[in-house]
Order: C-alpha cells, then structure tokens, then sequence
C-alpha cells in the first residue's frame, strides 16, 4: 500500500468515525468522499463497499470503550436484572427490521441508491424531516405540552423499540443516516433529546456489528492479508475520531437541539447536485 493510498483511508476512516453518530449520514459521506478520492478507482468498487461497511466497526469500539461500564453491568445484571433484560430485549426488537429488510434488499439498494445524486437527495429530505421535529416539539414546549414521555432508555417499552427498529430501516437509503433515522424517530415517538440518542448508541453496536461480520463472510474472497493494512487504518482512524465525536455529542445535546444538523444536511445536498450539474465535480461512484 503506498503513501497516497494510506492517506485516502485514513481519511476515510476518519470521514467514518466523525459521521458515524451525528444525524448527517455516514454512508452518504463515504460515498462522496470515496467519489473525491477517486477511492474506488484504487482498490475497486466491491472491495470499497466491503471497506466502508467493515471500519463502522473502530466505530462501534469505539461506542463500547464509551458506555463499557454500562455495558459491563448490563452483560452481569442479565441473569438477574429486570432492567439489563429489559434492555437487551428491546435491543434485539430494534434491530430486526433493519436486519431483515436488509437481507431481502441490500442487493437492489447497493445497485440503485449507491451513488451521489440519491445521497444529496437523501439528505435534503431528512434535513427537513429533523426541522419539521425539531419545530414541532419547540412548538409544544412553549404551550406547556409535554414533548416526552420517555427519559430514559430503562422505561422504554417492546413497542417504543419496535417504532425505533423501524425507522432505523429507513437508514438503508444511503444519505438518510442511521443516527438520524433513530434519534429523530425516537423523538418523534416520545422519548427525550437524551434517551433517543443513547439509545441510538446502543442499537450501533448489534447493528453495524451484523453488517461488518455479514459483509466480511459474504466478501472474503475479494479479501486477502495484504488488506489487513487497508481495513487497520482506517479501523483505527474510525474509532479515535468517533470517540471524540461521541463526547462531543453527548455534551452538544444537553444545550442544543440538531437544527444545525439539518441546514447542514440541506446545503451539503444541494451542493452536491450544483457542483455535480454544472460539471464543477464529477461525482461518480
């Protein structure tokens, strides 16, 4: 692997693990800056694919070194705990629809919706989504209605996670973003700013876990050792920058709402189809 190419993974590991739990699409990302890169042209557009999805999990680690301690008690409170149960079964609920669908159509999703101009457009879509909840739930503050009924992911219910589970699917669409798709649903069905988004944490792990270990096994034979350099780069710069965004985060929501978010996803989408229109980027994947 030489220098050059060390750089673009490094970058976009780092790509990864910045976008990875903010609500602006860590695959949308990947994809433009596999575009900019010109990173496909590298190490060819199905061992890329295998690459994006397989440093999610520095990512992850990242995640887990986060929340060890509570992890660490939910993992022994299982044979006893109400709660630790409680939220695992909610997690396994989450996680089903995503899984399931994803299996029935990853295939047609990579052919179709892979590509730039179905992420700029993603994305403008779901910057308008999070405004329309965030306005929404301002709205009712101001006349005194509660905007939560949910402040922790312990009180959760089977059928908050199932909502949840469900709108995480919608995350298949690349541009739509996962986090997004799980905080923004997670309030929109009643739990606080707090509540979705540690939730959202949480189902990270058994989600972006399944589809790196699913897309390893399925894509092995486009792997071999020499690729081990590849993936631990950009592994590493994946879960150092997404420890640092998921400190930063967990600060940023007890002051802030995710408007910023929002404008951001709007202008970077439409920024994307200018530049891509008028021939100033050729964007291709």
């Amino acid at each position: 692997m030489d220098i050059l190419l060390a750089l673009k993974v490094l970058i976009m590991g780092l790509v990864e693990g910045f976008t990875e739990f903010l609500p602006i699409s860590s695959t949308g990302h990947l994809i433009l800056a596999g575009s900019l890169l010109d990173f496909t042209a590298d190490i060819g557009r199905e061992k890329a694919e295998v690459f994006e999805i397989a440093i999610q999990a520095g990512a992850i680690f990242a995640v887990c070194w986060e929340y060890r301690v509570r992890i660490g008690a939910v993992l022994r409170g299982l044979p006893s705990d109400y709660k630790a149960r409680k939220l695992v079964l909610n997690l396994i609920i989450a996680f089903m629809p995503a899984a399931i669908l994803g299996l029935l159509f990853s295939k047609m999703i990579k052919e179709k919706l892979f590509a730039p101009l179905p992420v700029a457009i993603a994305l403008i879509i779901g910057g308008f989504v999070i405004l329309w909840v965030e306005r929404r739930n301002n709205a009712r503050s101001k006349t005194g209605d509660s905007v939560a009924r949910v402040e922790s992911v312990d009180d959760m219910t089977a059928m908050d996670a199932l909502k949840i589970g469900f709108a995480q699917a919608f995350a298949l669409i690349p541009g739509t973003s996962r986090s997004g798709a799980t905080i923004i649903g997670g309030m929109m069905f009643g739990l606080s700013r707090k509540a979705a988004t540690e939730f959202s944490f949480f189902l990270a792990i058994p989600t972006l876990f399944a589809a790196t270990i699913y897309s390893l096994y399925k894509d092995r034979a486009l792997l071999s050792a020499a690729d081990i350099p590849l993936f631990s780069i950009g592994t590493v710069a994946a879960f150092i920058s997404a420890f640092l965004c998921v400190r930063w985060l967990l600060r940023y929501i007890s002051s802030h709402d995710f408007t910023a978010f929002a404008w951001y996803r709007i202008v970077f989408g439409l920024v994307v189809i200018v530049t891509g229109y008028t021939g100033w980027v050729s964007w291709v994947h």
